[in-house]
C-alpha cells in the first residue's frame, strides 16, 4: 500500500508544532516572576520587610520596598503604581495589614500577576477595613485617635498589641518612632478589588491582636487563596517569622496554586 509524501509531510509538520506549543506551555508554567514588592501597612515604615528582603535577594530575586505616606488610601495606590510601573517585567505584590487594602487596589496594574496577603486586610467591593473590623472585632484596645485625624498605637502597648515576639528594644522603637496613620485610609471604599480577578496567597497570623485572625481567614478563603496559618505569631510575622513568609512569596513567584 502507497503513503502519500504529502500526507506524510503535513503529519510531521503538525506533530512538530505540537511539540512546540507543549514546550512554550511548559516554559511559561515553569517561570519564575522574578519581581517582588513589599508593601508596609500602618503605623510602620519599610524597613520592617528586611529579613523577608534579605532573604528573597539571595535567592536572585529582584525586590522593592515602598515608602508610601499613610495619609490616604488613594495617594498611597499611587505611590505603590510609581514603584510598579518601575518592574521591568511582571511582579507579586506583598501586602501586611494596611498594605492589604493597598495592594487590593494597585494590584489591578497589568504588571502585578499575584497578591500576597500577609496579615492583610482584603476588603471586597464596597467595603472598608474599619467595617470589616467592627465584624470581626479585634482583641487591642490601644489606638488612640488623634484630633488632627491622625490614629498611632498607644506607645506603652505596642510591643504587645502589635510587635508580639519582637525583641522588646525594638518593638519599643517601633512604638516611638511609628507612622501616625490617617484616620480617613481606614474607611476607604474599596472598588474593583484585584483578589478578584488575580491569583492570592495568605498567612494568617493565629495570635494577631490588631486583625482578628478569623477574619483574615474570611479574607483567605473568599479570594481562594493558597492559605498558611503559623501558630503563635503576632501581627508582626512578617518580621518574626521572615523565612515562612518568605517561602510562601517565593510558590507564588512561581505561581504555585
Amino acid at each position: 500500500m502507497k503513503t502519500n509524501p504529502i500526507s506524510e509531510r503535513f503529519t510531521i509538520i503538525l506533530l512538530i508544532l505540537a511539540l512546540l506549543m507543549t514546550t512554550n506551555f511548559y516554559s511559561q508554567e515553569n517561570k519564575v516572576v522574578k519581581n517582588v514588592i513589599l508593601v508596609h501597612g500602618a503605623f510602620v515604615d519599610g524597613s520592617g520587610w528586611q529579613g523577608i528582603y534579605d532573604i528573597l535577594v539571595k535567592k536572585g530575586y529582584h525586590v522593592a520596598v515602598t515608602q508610601h505616606t499613610l495619609m490616604s488610601l488613594d495617594e498611597d495606590v499611587k505611590a505603590v503604581n510609581r514603584i510598579i510601573d518601575q518592574q521591568d517585567g511582571p511582579c507579586i505584590l506583598v501586602g501586611h495589614s494596611y498594605g492589604g487594602a493597598v495592594i487590593t487596589k494597585s494590584g489591578n496594574n497589568p504588571k502585578v500577576v499575584g497578591l500576597v496577603y500577609v496579615a492583610a486586610h482584603a476588603p471586597d467591593e464596597g467595603e472598608t477595613e474599619a467595617d470589616n473590623g467592627k465584624a470581626f472585632p479585634p482583641a487591642y484596645k490601644s489606638l488612640i485617635k488623634g484630633e488632627d485625624g491622625l490614629d498611632y498605637i498607644d506607645p506603652n502597648k505596642f510591643p504587645g498589641d502589635f510587635a508580639g515576639g519582637v525583641k522588646l528594644e525594638q518593638a519599643n522603637f517601633m512604638a516611638i518612632s511609628q507612622t501616625p496613620t490617617a484616620d480617613v485610609a481606614f474607611h476607604a471604599i474599596i472598588k474593583n478589588p484585584a483578589w478578584k480577578t488575580k491569583p492570592s496567597w495568605y498567612v494568617v497570623a493565629k495570635s494577631d491582636r490588631i486583625i482578628n485572625p478569623d477574619l483574615e481567614r474570611m479574607y483567605a478563603k473568599r479570594a481562594k487563596s493558597t492559605t498558611i496559618e503559623i501558630e503563635g505569631a503576632s501581627h508582626c510575622v512578617f518580621m518574626t517569622h521572615p523565612k515562612v513568609v518568605a517561602d510562601l512569596i517565593i510558590s507564588a513567584s512561581k505561581m504555585s496554586k
